[in-house]
């Protein structure tokens, strides 16, 4: 049944409206009933009571914000009439109880997967060539150039633009208007395909702009990274082109790679270009090199995995007011439905956990890692004051505009990917994740730099919520997008591969979507599925630099 606005929590005494409310509209809620003052647009908050400046705001049952003014009943609550508060938190746990959801539908089933020799499992099966610097970007073009199209792997796109039809118009004297009218999109039906290595995927590129010129940090940092995306299971092998003089040494990947795993064995090769005898030979050498580890790469088939083999990561981006009571919480289920079948899911972006931590320290397994998830999330804060800036400042202008105008109602909202179930183990940036059960993952909350990590840390899958519609993909792991509201999946219902708006109009449940959730991501990972995102080639790869990124 639909409802004109909820209370999403019994401790709340702000309103999320579910539709536009006129102003004068009667409500109730529990004992409490009364008009609006004014028009509430959908996924925005309305006050339950009075209030006067400093009187707390509670959402989702936490901290939200404080009043700046004096709020009537039934007023818009605005970034003009409340200000970002947060609660306190310390390292002492409660302990916490977790009832597992009911996993029977599941109990059984496998994905075809790639099978690694560390025991991991790919649910791709792609080849990455990787420079070590910024330097070698240009030699990592040239090798796209030339490897791509030969070996049949022209687009990652479901269509191809045919710009060679409207230059040979040009070129036989075809009137403007009538080139402008030229069709110039074939759709995949159209595109050949005739891949030389049927059981390779795709050959991805991790071009950046690190390795050198800033901090040694910076550069251990980053081989730390792209150590991860070697050893990620989605990942059959590696060619790694060094300058050679640069912060980011070939013996710093390998030591990365080594204590990621200590029996590395996937083929790997890296070129140094200042010990080539020149550029052309050394284009030649990354060739030859590369066409052989695909050829050991297109031994390895899909074979049966039980579902635990999953690390699937929880992102979230573009997020608007509905994104916490559908997309996210929907998300949420699933991930505890993965950590029920000893999955592994990864909680990133810390500056949106802000005032939910104690929750989540109540939910470490272990008292260590609720001190390192303090330590984390202290540190963190402080960086961001210290620029003169907060995680107050980490919502965006989309995010206000669709009704989420604190962190910490955003936070509270975003953590809910995160699900119920117990924290195994607190991480920092560029580890690897080793245990099964929900894992956190210290990154930024910019989009782009949290899947890039979490592809990083191991994860062969991600799940991306979205209130207002993101274009972010990642090179290895096929990022799935999910939809909070019916109007963004029939707006760029080519980006949206799930829609939970239908919890919002009341066709649906957390658990019925959750569950919706859990099997595409089965289908996925069987590579019977491709995500929206993988099919647009939305290869996105952004390292962070430990600097303050919210």
């Amino acid at each position: 049944m639909f409802k004109k606005y909820l209370q999403i929590h019994p401790k709340d005494n702000i309103i999320v409206a579910l539709s536009d409310l006129k102003k004068g509209e009667p409500f109730s809620i529990q004992d409490i009933v009364g008009n609006l003052q004014q028009e509430i647009q959908a996924k925005h908050k309305f006050a339950l009571h009075d209030y006067t400046v400093g009187d707390k705001l509670i959402m989702y049952g936490v901290l939200i914000g404080v009043a700046t003014k004096q709020i009537a009943q039934g007023a818009a609550i605005t970034i003009d009439n409340v200000a970002h508060a947060s609660s306190e938190f310390d390292s002492r746990q409660e302990k916490i109880n977790w009832e597992a959801p009911d996993i029977s539908k599941w109990k059984n089933k496998t994905f075809n997967g790639y099978h690694r020799a560390d025991g991991k499992v790919g649910t791709s099966n792609y080849w990455i060539i990787v420079p070590l610097t910024f330097c070698e970007n240009r030699n990592v073009d040239v090798l796209k150039d030339a490897l791509l199209e030969p070996l049949g792997y022209l687009s990652s796109k479901d269509f191809s633009v045919n710009t060679a039809s409207l230059i040979s118009q040009y070129k036989s004297g075809v009137p403007l208007a009538d080139l402008m009218e030229t069709s110039l999109i074939q759709p995949a039906d159209e595109i050949i395909k005739n891949r030389v290595f049927p059981n390779v995927d795709g050959i991805k590129f991790l071009k950046h702009e690190g390795g050198c010129g800033g901090t040694r940090e910076d550069a251990e940092a980053l081989c730390h990274l792209l150590a991860g995306y070697i050893t990620n299971p989605n990942v059959a092998g590696a060619t790694v082109l060094s300058l050679g003089c640069q912060n980011a040494q070939i013996k710093m990947i390998q030591d990365a790679i080594a204590l990621k795993d200590a029996s590395f064995s996937k083929p790997i090769y890296i070129l140094e270009q200042q010990q080539s005898s020149s550029e052309p030979a050394f284009i030649e050498d990354a060739i030859k090199k590369t066409f052989v580890g695909l050829i050991e790469a297109n031994k390895t088939v899909r074979k049966p995995a039980p579902l635990s083999k999953l690390v699937v990561g929880l992102e979230c981006g573009g997020s608007d007011g509905f994104s916490g009571i559908s997309a996210n919480p929907s998300l949420g289920y699933a991930s505890d439905l993965l950590v029920a079948l000893g999955g592994s899911p990864i909680l990133s972006e810390f500056p949106e956990l802000n005032g939910v931590e104690q929750d989540l320290i109540n939910r470490c397994v272990t008292k260590k890692d609720a001190e390192r998830f303090t330590s984390l999330m202290q540190t963190y804060a402080k960086q961001a004051i210290a620029v003169g800036s907060g995680f107050k400042n980490n919502p965006s202008p989309g995010n206000i505009k669709d009704g989420l105008i604190t962190d910490a109602m955003k936070s509270a909202g975003a953590a809910k990917k995160g699900g119920t179930s117990p924290v195994v183990e607190v991480l920092d940036y560029t580890e690897r994740v080793t245990k099964s059960g929900l894992n956190l993952l210290c990154t930024p909350g910019n989009d782009v730099e949290s899947t890039t990590a979490l592809a990083g840390s191991g994860a062969n899958i991600i799940v991306f919520t979205t209130g207002l519609g993101t274009p972010t993909g990642n090179p290895i792991t096929s990022v799935i997008k999910v939809s909070s509201n019916h109007k963004l999946s029939e707006k760029m219902e080519d980006i949206i591969d799930i829609n939970t708006g239908t919890i919002i109009t009341g066709e649906d449940t957390i658990i019925t979507k959750g569950e919706e959730i859990l099997e595409y991501i089965i289908q996925v990972a069987n590579g019977n599925i491709i995500p929206k995102a993988v099919k647009l080639g939305q290869d996105d790869f952004i390292p962070w630099k430990r600097g303050i990124s919210l």
